[in-house]
């Protein structure tokens, strides 16, 4: 299959191993990380992906490594991921794209001051080394502006990478350390022993194991739903583009309340058209629909709800399966849904607007992303102590690429039950599903 986007190649393994102490499911940047930690460590691990290394979000993202801006919940793993993101070129001896650019988000109104005035508040707290500026600082470390600047959050620590390039970097770095990495090659299941996990069942075979880490992505929900665990996780598309042409811009990415821009390591720009995403309503939207509406209320201008196709195949898509049955996985390698080409337009023109430069872009390529996303937009990292052996990465609802270094990290930490690279209670599985918080 021929995906919209680039992503570099990556030969998964031809041989599927007996046993592994950890097998990760989903071959993304979370799951990439978790085995590369847990394979330094000299752990067994093998990582199961239906499709290919970094194929859905991982590659699809922005490529933003910022800390400013997350829910405080997240700054100290954000943080000490980018730690680890400074040192990722170097231990996985390949480039990932990642260089310290700084970040800055821009104010226009009063309003955007409040926002990321109150932000920088909170930052501040955790010993962020963010930075409020004036209109004229602004415009000086961003030349080019059309001008009308107030004000900016700046964050000179943050920094970008390469969506194409991290994640099968690390996955080399893994396999270096002893991982076993099988692509097109779906898991099905789980199979338990005395109420404990005991093996994984994928479509090439059975992997025996005492620890699982479902790091799916947008395809966790499914999954765990088959082993009887209510996952909460909705899906929401964003859209970016590729555009060249451009000169005289910055190379730290920058933020508005209706642009984005960042520039790529081949010179080029990735656009796109800031607070607006799509959730397509589908089954699960209305099974949820109690739990996410306290964050619709609050995010409703950055979300346009769409009705279509996905609400019948969905629908249609089986929910249940006896691990000896194809399954959606292996029927769906990778999600590669359609750009809504008119947000791109829409973010060039705003761009244009902004900085003058981006009126001479061409677009080069358009692709769209599914982000998962949790009811209150912050990742579960947690073990579920109603399945003994049994662990969830997932929900990462848009901040996956930057903090995953620290995510797969964190995630190590906790399968391995040493200490913690930061205090893992606010991804704790209990906050959504106490009942799975319970030991069986």
């Amino acid at each position: 299959m021929s995906l919209s986007i680039p992503v570099s190649p990556f030969q998964g393994d031809a041989e599927l191993p007996a046993h592994a102490d950890v097998v990760v499911i989903g071959g993304g940047i979370i799951g990439i990380n978790t085995a590369l930690t847990l394979a330094e460590r000299g752990v067994s691990v093998a990582v199961v992906e239906k499709g290919v290394i970094g194929g859905e979000q991982s590659a699809r993202n922005w490529g933003w490594t910022r800390q400013m801006g997350r829910d405080p919940a997240e700054i100290p793993l954000t943080m000490a991921s980018l730690r680890l993101w400074s040192q990722m070129n170097e231990r996985t001896g390949e480039e990932t794209g990642w260089r310290r650019t700084g970040i800055t988000y821009l104010c226009y109104n009063k309003r955007d001051m409040e926002i990321w005035g109150g932000w920088y508040e909170k930052g501040k707290a955790y010993g962020l080394n963010s930075e409020m500026l004036t209109g004229a600082q602004t415009e000086a470390l961003l030349p080019g502006s059309s001008g009308g600047l107030i004000g900016g959050l700046h964050t000179p620590s943050d920094g970008r990478a390469e969506p194409a390039l991290a994640t099968v970097a690390m996955a080399n770095a893994a396999r270096r350390a002893g991982a076993h990495i099988l692509t097109q090659c779906a898991a099905r299941g789980v199979e338990r022993s005395a109420g404990r996990i005991s093996a994984v069942v994928t479509e090439r075979g059975r992997i025996t194991c005492s620890s699982v880490v479902l790091a799916g992505g947008v395809w966790s929900r499914l999954f765990a739903g088959n082993m009887g665990i209510d996952f909460p996780q909705l899906k929401v598309m964003g859209t970016v583009a590729r555009v060249t042409g451009i000169e005289g811009i910055s190379d730290m990415p920058v933020g508005a309340g209706d642009f984005a821009y960042r520039k790529r390591l081949d010179g080029d720009y990735s656009v796109a058209l800031r607070n607006a995403n799509i959730a397509n309503i589908v089954p699960d939207s209305f099974r949820l629909f109690a739990e996410y509406m306290p964050s619709f209320i609050q995010t409703w201008r950055e979300i346009k709800l769409r009705v279509g196709k996905s609400f019948v195949d969905e629908l249609v898509m089986p929910r249940s399966w006896q691990l000896d049955e194809k399954t959606a996985f292996e029927m769906i390698r990778t999600l590669d849904p359609l750009p809504t080409k008119s947000f791109n337009r829409k973010a060039l023109a705003n761009l244009a607007r902004a900085y003058p430069a981006f009126a001479k872009a061409r677009v080069v390529n358009e692709w769209a992303g599914m982000m998962d996303v949790t009811p209150d937009a912050v990742p579960v990292i947690s073990d579920v102590p109603s399945t003994p052996g049994f662990f969830i990465a997932s929900g990462f609802s848009g901040h996956g690429f930057g903090i995953g270094p620290g995510a797969g990290h964190l995630m190590a930490d906790i399968v391995m039950g040493g200490d913690k690279l930061v205090d893992p209670a606010p991804f704790n599985i209990s906050r959504l599903r106490p009942k799975l918080a319970i030991a069986a």
